[in-house]
Formats: structure tokens, sequence, C-alpha cells
């Protein structure tokens, strides 16, 4: 495939917002394809070379990437510099400056094999030279682009794609492109993605053997499962009526989610729940676990929360947070920063795949995997039949320091979901029963310039919840309340990826904010309730025609959700399922104003 299809393929997808016109560009572009340019497809697509999870990454900065399209225009470097400065994207610059310009005659069109060979090469550059090394293969990838190649190659290697595309509508794609496009195909996809977090590995296998070489794909260590996701109730009395009056209650630790990859001999390696690699991060981890797991391979999962070593008290979780993305002066964070890693479940154990196995039968077999020290433990666990021992149970977690409880269904089929969100597991905080005050992650899609005190800098923040069905995320709140001066300060830095000139594909609202973001940033908001509006457009339509959810009085709690990718956050069903909870207001009592 000329790389020039792949790029008049974004510049379609870049100029629709609808999901199902992006899936049939999707679709159209991946039917021809055969492995491995397929797979090579869908990474760059994703803005990726490789499984996000394999954490590749090009370490092209801004500067070496104007440097490098200077030097393939043949102008000077200012000039560049200027001109992305006033159109705010280094890729509409170099289509500008390559405008009318076609391939030089001594060189073959650029393929998707040479562009992606290439972009490997210079990912794989280090060391002394490196950086040279890197402007000189760009320079050589552009001086052989159009105009729109460039635009996209450019993108590609500052990490600012902007075609909207994200997994959920590629897994479609595939489904219409290579198995009929009906729910079944689409599920059986799905769940092999799921298992995998590979959409190379799942759409190559789609391609040579149909839908039943899906059957194939299992787990292996290494390569990280997406986790089972947990909905809400708002009384233990209902969780325990979801669950057939019994359930298996766990102590809710407020830490970070990892999943841990223990080999039968070589490093263990531990994934946060965005699927990033942080072994580096928590040595000591990694360190015990290969002690305390004998059953190997495995695969296990558990919460990493800080403690105190006097004590044995577990701490707040901004504590553990200080630990996250942290490079240098290791040996000092564990003595500083303290934690212990407290499982829940086992997925892979010696070697077999136990993820199918009921949630009983998996709790038993992890506790036969792991012997337990004062780093690695199991999580509390008790199972109950009654409010007023489900209750006692619950004081006990939040004495302890959680935040609340886990209820896990001990009934038949209660396999472990890889990817799916459901009501085998609910999460129950004390607070659910008392108004809204549960948080909400939300995600940053809009910037508000500050007036007063804030003039000169943003002032609030647009955020979104995300919709799984519908692959878009949709506004629930402006929220500007819980923001230090410190905090201010260190958000544009934040933002600063996800900076863009439009309003980005995929996001819904009635809002206009001064600046828009790509969805990237997560943020933990509370407020007082949530109520309805005609200008968000969370849950739209789900409670009244036009009219959306909206949090009433929302505050940043000051938690920086980095454990969390934008799909993460918090959904519109979850929104919804949260106003239905709220004991003052029932499903179809309209509010006093809207939001």
């Amino acid at each position: 495939m000329r790389y020039a299809e792949l790029a008049a393929a974004y510049e379609r997808l870049e100029a629709t917002s609808k999901r199902l016109e992006m899936r049939a560009i999707l679709a159209e572009l991946f039917r021809p394809l055969k492995p491995p340019e397929l797979p090579h497809v869908l990474y760059l697509s994703q803005g990726l070379l490789r499984p996000e999870y394999e954490g590749v990454e090009l370490g092209v900065a801004d500067s070496l990437a104007r440097r490098a399209v200077a030097a393939a225009a043949g102008v000077d470097e200012a000039k560049v510099r200027h001109r992305a400065k006033e159109l705010g994207d280094l890729g509409t610059t170099v289509a500008e400056l390559f405008a009318g310009r076609t391939t030089l005659a001594a060189e073959e069109p650029l393929t998707v094999a040479r562009v992606y060979a290439v972009l490997e090469e210079i990912a794989h550059s280090s060391g002394e030279g490196s950086q040279e090394a890197k402007v000189k293969a760009l320079t050589g990838l552009l001086g052989a682009a159009t105009a729109l190649e460039a635009k996209y190659l450019v993108r590609f290697v500052l990490g600012t794609l902007r075609v909207g595309v994200r997994e959920m509508t590629i897994l479609d794609a595939l489904a219409e492109a290579f198995a009929g496009g009906g729910k079944e195909s689409r599920t059986r996809i799905e769940a092999a993605f799921n298992l995998s977090s590979d959409l190379g590995l799942v759409a190559s296998a789609l391609v040579d053997g149909g839908l039943p070489a899906l059957d194939t794909i299992s787990l292996e260590v290494g390569r990280p499962i997406r986790p089972m996701l947990a909905e809400r109730e708002p009384s233990l009395a209902e969780v325990l009526e979801r669950m057939e009056g019994k359930a298996a209650l766990e102590y809710k630790y407020d830490g970070l989610r990892v999943q841990a990859h223990i080999p039968r001999s070589g490093p263990v390696r531990l994934f946060s729940r965005r699927l990033e690699e942080i072994s580096a991060q928590f040595p000591e981890l990694v360190r015990e676990l290969a002690h305390a797991v004998h059953a190997k391979p495995a695969i296990v999962e558990g919460e990493c929360v800080p403690i105190d070593l006097d004590t044995d008290e577990i701490q707040p979780f901004q504590e553990v947070s200080r630990r996250r993305g942290r490079k240098h002066d290791l040996d000092k964070a564990q003595e500083e920063i303290p934690v212990a890693l407290f499982l829940f479940d086992v997925l892979l154990a010696g070697g077999e795949a136990t993820y199918g196995l009921d949630f009983a039968d998996r709790r038993a077999r992890l506790e036969a995997t792991v012997r337990p020290n004062d780093r690695i433990r199991l999580a509390k666990q008790e199972v109950v039949t009654d409010v007023d021992a489900a209750a006692r149970f619950l004081d006990e977690a939040i004495a302890a320091g959680g935040e609340g409880v886990m209820a896990k269904s001990v009934g038949p089929g209660s396999s472990y979901r890889a990817g799916a969100r459901g009501f085998w597991w609910i999460k129950y905080k004390r607070d659910y029963t008392v108004g809204l005050t549960d948080s909400i992650d939300g995600v940053v899609v809009g910037g508000f310039q500050g007036r007063g005190r804030r003039a000169g800098r943003y002032g609030a923040f647009l955020l979104a919840v995300y919709d799984a069905e519908k692959d878009r995320f949709e506004s629930f709140c402006k929220v500007g309340s819980g923001f230090d001066d410190a905090a201010l300060a260190e958000m544009p830095k934040r933002l600063a990826p996800f900076d863009s000139e439009e309003r980005p594909a995929g996001v819904e609202t009635g809002l206009a904010p001064d600046r828009w973001f790509r969805p990237g940033l997560v943020l933990e908001v509370r407020g007082a309730e949530l109520t309805l509006s005609p200008i968000h457009r969370a849950a739209r339509g789900a409670v009244r025609a036009e009219l959306g959810l909206a949090l009433r009085f929302p505050r940043f709690t000051g938690r920086y959700r980095d454990d969390k990718g934008p799909t993460d956050a918090t959904t519109s069903h979850e929104l919804f399922e949260m106003y239905r909870g709220q004991v003052r207001q029932a499903v179809a009592e309209a509010p006093d104003e809207p939001a």
C-alpha cells in the first residue's frame, strides 16, 4: 500500500465526527490488506508503532521535528518555528510549505512498509548521535513525501495524529471488513482483543483463519489482559439483592491497580490499569513477587497502596501517586514511600489459564499460588449473606484505611470478563447513600480563560465522560473550583500534548471553550448532585429527550488520574446509574433548574 492512500484516509477521517462514516472509511482501508501490512496500518492509525503496552516511543521532540521539516523544505528553521506557532500545528505547517509538491523524480512513492521501517529505525535509535540520526531519517522520509503525506508523518512523530480513531471504532471496522459486520462477530473480535490487548495480533488471526482463529488467542505472560471493571449500587441491600443474597466482599483499597506477570524465569513485569508498564517504578514489588508467587508462570492482579512500615497502616492515595513516573532515586523512593500489593485475583497459575473459573475457585487458586509477605499480601475478604454482616465488614474496611468494599459474585458464571463492566463486581462506598458524594473521573476536553485573579491563564475546564457504545466523549461539567495556584500553573503543562485548534472528533458538548483539548488528561471531581441539562451531552436522552446530565457545583479533588486513560474514565452509563441512585431524586424527576 502506498502511504498516500493511508494519508488520504486520514484526511477523510479528520473531516468527520460520525462514527458510522469513520467505520466505513476504515473498513474500506483495511479490506484489501494482509499481514504484516494490516497490523502496521492498525498501529499507525492509533498513533503507535506497536501495541501500547510495549511502550515503544519515537523520542522526537518538537525541535527535532522542526529541524527535519526545515531541512526537507529547504527553508530556515526560524521560519518553520514562526509559522508553526501561528498555525498551532507543525503538520499543517509542513503541508503549507510543501503545497503543490509531488515526490522528487528520483524518489519512489512512499509505501506504508517503508514509512513503518524508518519509523522503527527512529524509535530504536539511541545513544550518542541518536538525535542527529533521528533528524536525518525523518528528513529522508519528508524528502520523499507529498504535502498530504508530510502532514500526517509529522503529526505521527509528534503524537498528534488528530484523526479521532479509537480502539472501539477500529474493532467495528475489522468486523465489517472481515467478518460480515454482525453483532456476534464484533463481540468475538472484541473478546480476543480484551485478552491480548493487541489489535495487530487479532487482525492477523482474523484474516488468516477467520473467526475460529480468534479462539486460539489466550493469555501470555508479558502481554497484559484488559482489566475487568465494576458497576455501582447505592446501598448494601441493593448490592446483595443484585447478587442474589450472597457475595464475597473485599476491602476496596485506594491505590494503583496492578497486573503482575511472573514468568517461569526472567524478570517480573508490572502493568497499570491502562496497560502501561510500571515495573521500574516499583522494584521492591518486582523482587518480592518472584518469591511470593510459586506457581509459575502466573498473572495476578492487585492494588498497590502506600503503607506506614512502623504501624502497618494504609496511607492516602496521593502518597503512592508520587511514585508514578519516577525514574530517578528509586532507592530513596522505596524508603520514603513504601508500598504493598494486595492481590485479589489470578488469571494464570502454573501456566494454566484460570480467568474462566468462577470467582470462588479463582480465589482458592490465588491463595494456593501466593505465599504472602510484608510487601505481597492477599486482599481481605469475607463472604456475606445479610446486610448486617456486610455493614460490619464495610466498617472494618474503612477503619483499616480502605475507601469502601468491592462485592464480587460467587455464583455460577462468575468468570473474569476481560475488558467488560458489569454487576458481577460492584463497588460500594458508604457515601453512596447520601446524595452524590462519590467521585467522577472526567476527561478534560476544553479550557476557559480565567478572570480576576486567574486572568492570563485557564480558570476552568470542560470535562467529559466516555460513551463506550457510541465511542465518544460527552461533556458533563465545567469545573474551576478546587484548583489552587500550583494546580492552575501545572494544568497547561499537563494539557500541552492534547492541545487542539478545533473541537476534536468524538467530543460532544453544547459549550464552546476558549481552547479545545483532545481527550487525554483525566481528573477526579466531586459535586453536589447530578441534574438534567440542555447544554451538556452526557447520557443525553436517557432521562428526558434533548437533555443530558450535568454535575452541579463540581470541584476538583486535587487527584490527577494518571493511572487511567481517557476511555477508562467514568462512562455515560455510569453517570446515568449514579443519577438514578441519588436519594433525593428519582429517574423521572426534573431538576429545579437545568444546569
